[in-house]
């Protein structure tokens, strides 16, 4: 029977040297079909090779969300600071203008509420759907050590195929249950699973310590996920330790719209991401912003 890693002394990640990709700007990905390649370039900037994707699609499984309550108004302000817009498909047909023009990550598995268990998802959107809406990546939740880790994981690989076949990739999310760990060693394994059945990209979450081991050893593009509201000094520090330690981006969600002044704090991260700006710095482009009006 398999047994756990128990190699002998330390892993060698090679932290000094990037991962080469051939024939594409984008990690991993220069095996890609045309079309893949086309639709991660309207995901992530060609010029820096990053994305600022904006994640409003917790309302799935969590319903009305603060800051979300009425998308039309909290949230259409901020698409022409967007690389990408993370949503549901009911989303995006109620309330986003069709003449956005950036692109669209469209969340494709669902099925339980915050009331039972989250794992327990389903594939939840037909790809012909998503062709339909001419989105640029599909997502769906994996959940690694959860209950229904193995269904998450099939329903990831079945997207996969579908998307090979019609040349959309697959943004696998890695969902942390509250029985598991959040650091280093679980998201290598959750984030290395993925990529191994076929995610071309992953999303996971930011982590003090040896998360450089997590984006070295992912062989696909690795954007940071927000996840829960911090001070607005602390959110722009984690995203430049991100993207400084090898994150191809962010996909931040209640850090942006939840915040004082989400335009503000949208451009500043962009700042961050695509024009190195250090936090300090950021800091001070959202206190412009922010008493400019």
């Amino acid at each position: 029977m398999p047994e756990a890693d128990g190699g002998k002394g330390e892993k060698d990640f090679c932290l000094d040297i990037p991962q080469e990709t051939p024939g594409f700007f984008l990690k991993g990905s220069g095996s890609l079909d045309w079309g893949m390649k086309n639709r991660f370039s309207r995901i992530f900037r060609p010029e820096t090779g990053r994305t600022v994707m904006l994640a409003i699609d917790h309302g799935y499984f969590q319903g009305t969300v603060t800051g979300l309550e009425r998308v039309d108004i909290n949230i259409v302000p901020l698409l022409p600071y967007t690389d990408a817009l993370m949503l549901t498909r009911g989303i995006l047909r109620a309330t986003i203008p069709p003449t956005y023009k950036r692109a669209v990550v469209m969340r494709a598995s669902g099925g339980p509420s915050i009331l039972k268990n989250l794992s327990d998802e389903e594939i939840a959107l037909d790809f012909e759907d998503a062709i339909r809406m001419n989105v640029s990546a599909v997502a769906i939740q994996v959940f690694i050590g959860g209950d229904f880790e193995t269904r998450s994981v099939t329903n990831m690989t079945r997207l996969v195929d579908m998307g090979i076949r019609y040349g959309i990739p697959v943004m696998a999310v890695t969902a942390v249950g509250k029985e598991m760990t959040r650091d280093a060693k679980y998201f290598r394994l959750a984030c290395r699973i993925c990529a191994e059945l076929g995610a071309h990209m992953v999303k996971t979450y930011y982590v003090e310590e040896d998360f450089e081991t997590v984006t070295a050893s992912c062989p696909v593009p690795i954007v940071m996920a927000g996840g829960k509201k911090i001070a607005i000094k602390d959110a722009f520090e984690m995203t430049y330790k991100a993207v400084q330690q090898g994150a191809a981006g962010v996909d931040m969600g209640r850090n942006i719209f939840q915040g004082d002044d989400p335009v503000a704090i949208i451009q500043a991260v962009n700042g961050i991401v695509h024009e190195g700006l250090k936090p300090d710095q950021a800091y001070e482009l959202y206190e412009q912003l922010k008493n400019s009006k």
